[in-house]
């Protein structure tokens, strides 16, 4: 039989009899600590980029993080995107804003669904992300953990092209490949050349047969039971506006 015992510490004030150091454990104050050693540290974040060329991947990545990635690119002829094969490309940035760090690492998969024969030609990426699951898991499993680099993909934006009617095969086929691996998050590209009304039936379409295929794509999480109304309806807020606007 187990005894629960609840203590509560204090800070002893002047006229208090007793001593401080007795009555102030120090457990309160491991916010603060864990908040200041996150910040000293910094944060990786690890973005990939998916889709064919010309769909604005390299722009929506400048408008999000305000910094350029891509200043040394190579623009490619046509009939060399064509012949091109998949590769697997790191750009990696520090940004630092209001004395929080990030290590952005950007992957971006150049030649990704310009063949003519798209199939399977997602197999460099999943190798790739499975990859850096081993890496993390060795290092996890070493002996010296103080300074692991966490290259895992954290977040994928694939980008859907709008002048399709849905999803292709080689979407479907990237998407079935990697939702189990990387929180997916659906992109309708370029979606300011088409009016209003075709955005939202594209958008049904699209979410029509990601529900048809059994795609798995990154969804909110729900609030616990015990937040409190306004954090729920900022919730609640964001879900909806992630459901009328996933384009870019």
């Amino acid at each position: 039989m187990s005894t629960g015992l609840r203590y509560k510490s204090k800070l002893a004030t002047p006229g208090e009899p007793g001593d401080i150091d007795k009555q102030y454990v120090g457990f309160a104050t491991l916010p603060n600590q864990v908040h200041r050693k996150s910040v000293k540290k910094g944060f990786d974040f690890t973005l990939m980029v998916a889709g064919e060329s010309g769909l604005g991947k390299s722009t929506l990545v400048h408008s999000l993080f305000l910094t350029d990635l891509y200043k040394d690119r190579k623009l490619l002829s046509a009939e060399e995107r064509i012949s091109q094969t998949v590769e697997i490309l790191k750009h990696t940035v520090d940004i630092e804003e209001k004395g929080v760090k990030l290590k952005l690492t950007i992957v971006d998969t150049p030649g990704f669904g310009d063949a003519v024969n798209n199939t399977e030609c997602w197999k460099p990426i999943t190798d790739y992300v499975d990859q850096q699951f081993e890496q993390y898991f060795r290092d996890e499993s070493g002996l010296n953990r103080k300074n692991i680099q966490d290259n895992r993909v954290h977040c994928c934006l694939y980008f859907i092209s709008p002048f399709g009617h849905g999803l292709r095969p080689v979407d479907v086929g990237f998407m079935k490949a990697l939702h189990e691996k990387v929180n997916i998050v659906p992109l309708i590209a370029k979606a300011d050349c088409l009016v209003p009304s075709e955005i939202r039936k594209l958008k049904e379409r699209i979410r029509e047969e990601i529900d048809k295929f059994g795609i798995h794509v990154y969804q909110f999480p729900e609030c616990d039971s015990d937040e409190d109304e306004d954090f729920k309806q900022q919730d609640r807020e964001l879900k909806w506006r992630t459901r009328r606007t996933a384009t870019s």
